[in-house]
């Protein structure tokens, strides 16, 4: 009696896997790859990972043959603007030391440094320099000049000290506007550093802006808080003063009034463009 055939579409075939299976073992390994990748994004080193996305980007024609990483405090800073512009390295060295210092006593609140076309520019609080309304400079505000004057006296760069206001309007026989009281807070920063910690005259300036070049919204306390302020301008070469006019490439740059110390007579102060009439105090 012939034996009947056992029909091979029944069942499995007899040996290994069924079909599904490699279908499966390909998800479970895709999925396995999938999750080591984002295990190594979240480990890996940021500056190596942009430094291939730059080399990738190079290849691909998107950016031009380069270095792909490189160390820029600028960069690192934020320092990057319409007004921004490679300081030289003197200026570089400064700004680091400078950051240090901010970082070192918690003064980011009161301290700012920022490059820009014209240089480097060191952005101090009124609070921090002066109380509301005066200018003279508080015990604070002389230990950070202090410390700004020791690393400044290592460049030979040409310095402008630059005062500005707020909005709020001041009336008195000292400071009959915003154009005075802000000129004079410059100068007393000049005159610290030359009388107190022997700076050249040569290289310094003062200007007086008044309310006029505000960084912030005069509308809130904060905001002209931050108004308040003198700026301490570390120029770069093209800007230098000794001997030759201050260029200005735009009109923010051309001080609206400029008001140079004298050294030998501390009371010359003079107000080229004070406005007749001001009823602009503060």
């Amino acid at each position: 009696m012939p034996r009947n055939k056992k029909n091979k579409s029944d069942g499995d075939s007899g040996g290994g896997s069924p079909a599904w299976m490699t279908t499966f073992g390909d998800m479970m390994t895709l999925l396995l790859v999938f999750f080591v990748l984002l295990f190594s994004f979240s480990s890996m080193d940021v500056e190596k990972f942009q430094g291939f996305i730059s080399a990738l980007q190079n290849q691909l024609g998107v950016l031009q043959g380069g270095k792909t990483i490189t160390e820029d405090p600028n960069i690192d800073a934020g320092n990057l603007g319409q007004d921004y512009a490679q300081a030289p390295e003197n200026i570089q060295q400064v700004m680091k030391q400078i950051d240090n210092y901010i970082e070192n006593n918690n003064l980011s609140d009161k301290v700012n440094v920022e490059n820009k076309r014209k240089g480097l520019v060191i952005s101090l609080t009124g609070e921090i320099l002066y109380e509301l309304g005066k200018a003279d400079i508080r015990e604070q505000g002389k230990e950070v000049l202090t410390k700004i004057s020791e690393i400044l006296k290592e460049i030979p760069n040409d310095i402008m000290i630059e005062g500005h206001t707020d909005d709020l309007p001041i009336r008195t026989a000292e400071f009959p506007s915003n154009w005075e009281l802000s000129t004079a807070r410059a100068v007393n920063v000049i005159k610290y550093l030359i009388e107190e910690k022997d700076f050249d005259p040569a290289r310094l300036s003062a200007a007086g802006y008044s309310e006029y070049r505000p960084v912030a919204t005069n509308n809130s306390t904060e905001g002209r808080a931050e108004n308040r302020r003198v700026e301490v301008v570390v120029l770069n070469s093209q800007y230098q003063l000794n001997g030759r006019d201050l260029p200005a490439t735009k009109a923010e740059d051309k001080p609206v009034q400029a008001n140079l110390y004298n050294p030998v007579n501390s009371e010359n102060i003079e107000l080229d463009q004070a406005e007749e009439g001001g009823n602009i105090d503060g």
